[in-house]
Protein backbone atom coordinates (compact mmCIF):
# COMPACT_ATOMS: atom_id res chain seq x y z
CA UNK A 1 0.00 0.00 0.00
CA UNK A 2 1.02 3.46 -0.70
CA UNK A 3 -0.39 5.18 2.72
CA UNK A 4 2.77 7.36 3.06
CA UNK A 5 1.69 9.56 0.22
CA UNK A 6 -1.15 10.43 2.17
CA UNK A 7 -1.91 11.97 5.86
CA UNK A 8 -4.61 9.89 7.41
CA UNK A 9 -7.55 11.45 8.31
CA UNK A 10 -10.32 10.19 10.12
CA UNK A 11 -13.67 11.65 10.76
CA UNK A 12 -15.86 10.72 13.64
CA UNK A 13 -19.56 12.29 13.17
CA UNK A 14 -21.66 11.78 17.24
CA UNK A 15 -23.62 14.05 18.62
CA UNK A 16 -22.75 12.58 22.10
CA UNK A 17 -19.24 14.58 22.62
CA UNK A 18 -17.69 11.52 25.28
CA UNK A 19 -18.03 9.13 22.34
CA UNK A 20 -15.90 11.00 19.98
CA UNK A 21 -13.51 11.98 22.73
CA UNK A 22 -12.82 7.86 23.58
CA UNK A 23 -12.61 7.02 20.07
CA UNK A 24 -10.36 9.72 19.42
CA UNK A 25 -8.09 8.96 22.64
CA UNK A 26 -8.53 4.95 21.28
CA UNK A 27 -6.36 5.85 18.21
CA UNK A 28 -3.79 8.45 20.22
CA UNK A 29 -0.72 5.90 19.30
CA UNK A 30 -1.33 5.82 15.73
CA UNK A 31 -0.32 8.31 13.31
CA UNK A 32 -3.62 9.50 12.43
CA UNK A 33 -5.31 13.01 12.17
CA UNK A 34 -9.01 12.54 14.12
CA UNK A 35 -11.51 15.05 12.98
CA UNK A 36 -14.23 15.12 15.08
CA UNK A 37 -18.35 16.42 14.53
CA UNK A 38 -21.23 16.22 17.19
CA UNK A 39 -23.98 16.50 13.77
CA UNK A 40 -24.09 15.24 10.40
CA UNK A 41 -24.30 18.71 8.97
CA UNK A 42 -20.63 20.00 10.73
CA UNK A 43 -19.41 16.24 9.49
CA UNK A 44 -20.50 17.44 5.49
CA UNK A 45 -19.08 20.94 6.23
CA UNK A 46 -15.72 18.90 7.40
CA UNK A 47 -15.51 17.34 4.46
CA UNK A 48 -15.76 19.95 2.12
CA UNK A 49 -12.24 21.48 3.47
CA UNK A 50 -10.88 17.95 4.14
CA UNK A 51 -9.56 14.69 2.19
CA UNK A 52 -10.66 12.09 4.83
CA UNK A 53 -10.45 8.50 4.26
CA UNK A 54 -12.66 7.20 6.85
CA UNK A 55 -16.07 8.32 7.76
CA UNK A 56 -17.37 6.58 10.98
CA UNK A 57 -20.69 7.95 12.44
CA UNK A 58 -23.47 7.16 14.35
CA UNK A 59 -26.60 5.65 12.89
CA UNK A 60 -29.04 8.00 15.25
CA UNK A 61 -28.40 11.12 14.20
CA UNK A 62 -30.17 14.44 15.01
CA UNK A 63 -32.74 15.54 11.70
CA UNK A 64 -31.21 12.44 9.52
CA UNK A 65 -29.52 9.10 10.83
CA UNK A 66 -26.25 8.21 10.33
CA UNK A 67 -27.12 6.22 7.05
CA UNK A 68 -28.23 8.46 5.24
CA UNK A 69 -25.61 11.14 6.08
CA UNK A 70 -23.34 8.18 4.50
CA UNK A 71 -24.84 7.98 1.87
CA UNK A 72 -24.00 11.93 0.83
CA UNK A 73 -20.46 10.88 1.66
CA UNK A 74 -20.47 8.53 -1.12
CA UNK A 75 -21.76 11.16 -3.46
CA UNK A 76 -19.24 13.59 -2.22
CA UNK A 77 -16.31 11.22 -2.14
CA UNK A 78 -16.77 7.40 -3.54
CA UNK A 79 -13.58 6.55 -2.58
CA UNK A 80 -13.84 7.30 0.88
CA UNK A 81 -14.79 3.81 3.76
CA UNK A 82 -17.90 4.41 5.54
CA UNK A 83 -18.44 2.85 8.57
CA UNK A 84 -21.84 3.07 11.00
CA UNK A 85 -21.66 3.06 14.83
CA UNK A 86 -24.64 1.91 16.84
CA UNK A 87 -26.95 -0.34 19.35
CA UNK A 88 -27.95 -3.62 18.83
CA UNK A 89 -31.52 -2.41 18.34
CA UNK A 90 -30.36 -0.68 15.41
CA UNK A 91 -28.76 -3.47 13.39
CA UNK A 92 -30.99 -4.46 11.18
CA UNK A 93 -31.50 -2.10 9.85
CA UNK A 94 -27.12 -1.01 9.14
CA UNK A 95 -27.47 -4.76 8.03
CA UNK A 96 -29.46 -3.74 5.19
CA UNK A 97 -27.69 -0.88 4.09
CA UNK A 98 -24.73 -2.67 4.55
CA UNK A 99 -26.06 -5.07 2.02
CA UNK A 100 -27.15 -2.45 -0.59
CA UNK A 101 -23.15 -1.62 -0.51
CA UNK A 102 -23.49 1.54 1.11
CA UNK A 103 -21.88 0.71 3.69
CA UNK A 104 -18.43 -0.84 4.79
CA UNK A 105 -18.83 -2.67 8.09
CA UNK A 106 -21.34 -2.02 10.92
CA UNK A 107 -19.81 -1.63 14.29
CA UNK A 108 -22.05 -2.18 17.55
CA UNK A 109 -22.53 -0.19 20.42
CA UNK A 110 -20.65 -0.92 22.90
CA UNK A 111 -17.74 -1.59 20.93
CA UNK A 112 -14.62 -3.52 21.37
CA UNK A 113 -11.30 -1.74 21.11
CA UNK A 114 -9.36 -3.93 19.33
CA UNK A 115 -12.12 -4.99 16.96
CA UNK A 116 -12.06 -1.45 16.10
CA UNK A 117 -8.89 -0.70 15.64
CA UNK A 118 -8.65 -3.92 13.18
CA UNK A 119 -11.55 -2.30 11.33
CA UNK A 120 -10.11 0.91 11.26
CA UNK A 121 -6.83 -1.19 9.11
CA UNK A 122 -8.60 -3.23 7.23
CA UNK A 123 -10.90 0.17 5.83
CA UNK A 124 -7.33 1.65 5.04
CA UNK A 125 -6.14 -1.01 3.28
CA UNK A 126 -8.89 -1.41 1.24
CA UNK A 127 -9.16 2.72 0.44
CA UNK A 128 -5.69 2.69 -0.76
CA UNK A 129 -6.20 -0.75 -2.43
CA UNK A 130 -8.96 0.77 -4.36
CA UNK A 131 -7.10 4.11 -4.93
CA UNK A 132 -4.35 1.79 -6.53
CA UNK A 133 -6.78 0.51 -8.90
CA UNK A 134 -8.19 3.56 -10.04
CA UNK A 135 -4.56 4.87 -10.48
CA UNK A 136 -3.72 1.10 -12.95
CA UNK A 137 -7.33 2.04 -14.56
CA UNK A 138 -6.25 5.07 -15.15
CA UNK A 139 -2.70 4.04 -16.98
CA UNK A 140 -3.83 1.49 -18.05
CA UNK A 141 -6.34 3.45 -19.76
CA UNK A 142 -3.99 5.97 -21.18
CA UNK A 143 -1.53 3.19 -22.06
CA UNK A 144 -4.57 1.67 -24.15
CA UNK A 145 -4.49 5.53 -25.96
CA UNK A 146 -1.33 5.28 -26.67
CA UNK A 147 -1.48 2.00 -28.16
CA UNK A 148 -4.35 3.19 -30.04
CA UNK A 149 -2.46 6.29 -31.74
CA UNK A 150 0.63 3.75 -32.25
CA UNK A 151 -1.59 1.17 -34.25
CA UNK A 152 -3.17 3.76 -36.11
CA UNK A 153 0.26 5.35 -37.34
CA UNK A 154 1.46 1.78 -37.73
CA UNK A 155 -1.29 1.31 -40.05
CA UNK A 156 -0.99 4.52 -41.74
CA UNK A 157 2.90 3.57 -42.15
CA UNK A 158 1.75 0.08 -44.12
CA UNK A 159 -0.71 1.60 -45.98
CA UNK A 160 1.99 4.37 -47.22
CA UNK A 161 4.92 1.70 -47.48
CA UNK A 162 2.05 -1.27 -49.49
CA UNK A 163 1.48 2.14 -52.19
CA UNK A 164 5.01 2.79 -52.23
CA UNK A 165 5.68 -0.84 -53.15
CA UNK A 166 2.96 -1.20 -55.31
CA UNK A 167 4.05 1.80 -57.19
CA UNK A 168 7.77 0.15 -57.50
CA UNK A 169 6.32 -3.17 -59.01
CA UNK A 170 4.91 -0.90 -61.31
CA UNK A 171 7.39 0.95 -61.99
CA UNK A 172 9.59 -2.40 -62.23
CA UNK A 173 7.00 -4.11 -64.47
CA UNK A 174 6.63 -0.79 -67.24
CA UNK A 175 10.92 -1.24 -66.83
CA UNK A 176 11.03 -5.12 -67.40
CA UNK A 177 8.66 -3.90 -70.59
CA UNK A 178 11.14 -1.38 -71.69
CA UNK A 179 14.25 -3.56 -71.22
CA UNK A 180 11.86 -5.98 -73.19
CA UNK A 181 11.33 -3.90 -76.14
CA UNK A 182 14.33 -1.66 -76.83
CA UNK A 183 16.30 -2.72 -80.16
CA UNK A 184 19.77 -2.83 -78.42
CA UNK A 185 21.02 -5.36 -76.47
CA UNK A 186 21.04 -5.20 -72.54
CA UNK A 187 22.97 -7.55 -70.38
CA UNK A 188 22.60 -7.17 -66.33
CA UNK A 189 25.38 -8.82 -63.96
CA UNK A 190 25.05 -8.94 -59.81
CA UNK A 191 28.18 -8.33 -58.01
CA UNK A 192 29.62 -11.68 -57.98
CA UNK A 193 29.81 -11.56 -62.09
CA UNK A 194 26.46 -13.46 -62.57
CA UNK A 195 24.18 -12.73 -65.20
CA UNK A 196 20.93 -11.87 -64.15
CA UNK A 197 19.42 -10.31 -66.93
CA UNK A 198 19.24 -10.57 -70.89
CA UNK A 199 16.87 -9.17 -72.76
CA UNK A 200 15.60 -10.52 -76.39
CA UNK A 201 17.69 -7.74 -78.16
CA UNK A 202 20.63 -9.17 -76.74
CA UNK A 203 19.57 -12.89 -76.95
CA UNK A 204 19.21 -12.08 -80.69
CA UNK A 205 22.40 -9.50 -81.51
CA UNK A 206 24.60 -12.17 -79.67
CA UNK A 207 23.24 -15.59 -81.67
CA UNK A 208 21.61 -16.87 -77.82
CA UNK A 209 25.06 -18.31 -76.85
CA UNK A 210 26.34 -15.37 -74.43
CA UNK A 211 23.14 -15.09 -72.42
CA UNK A 212 23.02 -17.83 -69.95
CA UNK A 213 21.16 -16.79 -66.63
CA UNK A 214 22.39 -17.97 -63.64
CA UNK A 215 26.13 -18.33 -65.49
CA UNK A 216 29.20 -16.49 -64.61
CA UNK A 217 30.85 -13.78 -66.93
CA UNK A 218 33.75 -15.70 -69.04
CA UNK A 219 36.40 -14.82 -71.13
CA UNK A 220 34.69 -16.73 -73.72
CA UNK A 221 31.89 -14.02 -74.03
CA UNK A 222 31.97 -11.94 -76.76
CA UNK A 223 33.03 -8.01 -77.13
CA UNK A 224 35.31 -8.40 -74.27
CA UNK A 225 32.13 -8.59 -72.06
CA UNK A 226 34.25 -10.17 -68.96
CA UNK A 227 37.08 -7.49 -69.33
CA UNK A 228 34.17 -4.43 -69.39
CA UNK A 229 33.23 -5.78 -66.35
CA UNK A 230 36.11 -6.11 -64.95
CA UNK A 231 37.25 -2.67 -65.57
CA UNK A 232 33.61 -1.76 -64.01
CA UNK A 233 34.30 -3.03 -61.07
CA UNK A 234 38.18 -1.37 -60.32
CA UNK A 235 36.57 1.95 -61.81
CA UNK A 236 35.47 4.34 -59.43
CA UNK A 237 33.65 6.49 -61.90
CA UNK A 238 31.59 3.09 -63.00
CA UNK A 239 30.91 3.66 -66.47
CA UNK A 240 32.28 3.09 -69.43
CA UNK A 241 31.99 2.99 -73.51
CA UNK A 242 34.20 1.11 -75.81
CA UNK A 243 33.75 -0.08 -79.52
CA UNK A 244 33.35 -3.98 -80.12
CA UNK A 245 32.00 -6.88 -81.97
CA UNK A 246 29.11 -9.45 -80.95
CA UNK A 247 28.28 -12.01 -83.15
CA UNK A 248 30.00 -10.52 -86.05
CA UNK A 249 27.84 -6.96 -85.47
CA UNK A 250 29.68 -3.85 -84.87
CA UNK A 251 28.69 -1.29 -82.37
CA UNK A 252 29.15 0.27 -79.02
CA UNK A 253 29.39 -1.15 -75.37
CA UNK A 254 28.03 1.04 -72.93
CA UNK A 255 28.59 -0.52 -69.39
CA UNK A 256 27.61 1.34 -65.83
CA UNK A 257 27.86 0.05 -62.26
CA UNK A 258 24.46 0.14 -60.20
CA UNK A 259 24.94 1.09 -55.77
CA UNK A 260 22.65 2.18 -53.83
CA UNK A 261 18.80 1.49 -53.04
CA UNK A 262 18.99 -2.47 -52.62
CA UNK A 263 20.79 -3.09 -56.57
CA UNK A 264 24.06 -3.74 -57.10
CA UNK A 265 25.47 -4.81 -59.75
CA UNK A 266 26.91 -3.82 -63.98
CA UNK A 267 24.01 -2.92 -66.75
CA UNK A 268 25.84 -3.53 -70.39
CA UNK A 269 23.62 -1.99 -73.07
CA UNK A 270 25.08 -2.97 -76.88
CA UNK A 271 23.88 -0.90 -79.50
CA UNK A 272 24.99 -2.02 -82.98
CA UNK A 273 25.72 0.13 -85.68
CA UNK A 274 22.49 0.19 -87.85
CA UNK A 275 24.28 1.33 -91.38
CA UNK A 276 26.28 -1.65 -91.08
CA UNK A 277 23.96 -3.92 -89.88
CA UNK A 278 21.43 -2.61 -93.14
CA UNK A 279 24.24 -3.29 -95.46
CA UNK A 280 24.29 -6.44 -94.48
CA UNK A 281 27.95 -6.33 -93.13
CA UNK A 282 29.55 -4.96 -95.99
Amino acid sequence: MKQNKEKIKILLVDNERNILNAIARLFMDEDYEILTAVSCQEGLEILKGNHVQIVMSDYRMPFFNGVEFLRQVRSMHPETIRIVLSGYADSGAIVAAINEGEIYKFIPKPWNDDELKITVKNALERYFLYKENIELTRDLKKKNRELTGLNRELEKLLAEKSARLEFEGMIATVFQDIVEMVPMGILGVDPDDMVVLCNPAWQELSGKIYCGLGEKVHGGMPGDVAGVVKILKEDEAGKITVRTQINGINGTLLGSVMKGNGRNGTILAFIPDMCEGSDGGN
